[in-house]
C-alpha cells in the first residue's frame, strides 16, 4: 500500500463524523446515511485500500453472485402471531436456580463491620437492613461499604475460593 494512502487510512479516525460523511461522498460518489463513526472509518479505509490496490477480481465477484442468489435472506423480521404458532420457535422455558437454602425469608445474618455490628433479614423478596429493603445481598453490601462486592462474599455465604 503506497504510504500516503496507509497515512490517509491512519487520519481517518481522528476526523469528526461530519467530516467522514464528506470523505465518503468523495471516494465512493455519493453521499451515506450513515452517521455511524466506526462504520464509516471502516468502508472509507476499505475503498481507499481498494482504490490503490484494486479492487476484487471479476472471478471473485462472480463467486459472490453465486453465494448471494443461493443465500436464502429474510428482508423483514417474522411476524409475532407466526413465532408463538410454530412449535420450533417458541420460546424454551426459563431454567430457575434452586433456592439457596441459607437464605430463607425470616433468616438474619450477622456480620460486624468497622466496629458496627450489622444484621440484615431476609425477606420473601428482598434483604432489609437499618429500615431499608434492598433487592440483592450486593445492594446491602454496597449501601454498607460504598463500594461494590458480593453480598455472599461479604457475608461469608461463599467459601474461599468458590462461587458458592
Amino acid at each position: 500500500m503506497p504510504p500516503n494512502v496507509a497515512s490517509e487510512i491512519a487520519a481517518l479516525p481522528r476526523l469528526r463524523v461530519s467530516e467522514l460523511r464528506a470523505k465518503f461522498a468523495a471516494v465512493f460518489g455519493e453521499p451515506t446515511p450513515s452517521h455511524n463513526k466506526v462504520w464509516l472509518v471502516k468502508r472509507i479505509a476499505w475503498r481507499l485500500q481498494a482504490l490503490a490496490e484494486g479492487d476484487l477480481s471479476e472471478r471473485a465477484r462472480q463467486r459472490v453472485a453465486e453465494l448471494v442468489a443461493a443465500a436464502e435472506l429474510r428482508l423483514s423480521a417474522p411476524r409475532a402471531d407466526r413465532t408463538q404458532s410454530h412449535p420450533a420457535m417458541q420460546q424454551a422455558p426459563t431454567l430457575r436456580m434452586p433456592a439457596d437454602e441459607r437464605l430463607r425469608p425470616g433468616t438474619i445474618l450477622t456480620r460486624r463491620y468497622k466496629g458496627r455490628t450489622l444484621q440484615v433479614e431476609v425477606l420473601d423478596h428482598g434483604f432489609a437492613c437499618d429500615g431499608q429493603v434492598y433487592r440483592s445481598l450486593s445492594a446491602v453490601a454496597k449501601a454498607v461499604t460504598g463500594s461494590h462486592c458480593s453480598g455472599h462474599f461479604f457475608f461469608g455465604l461463599t467459601k474461599k475460593g468458590t462461587d458458592q
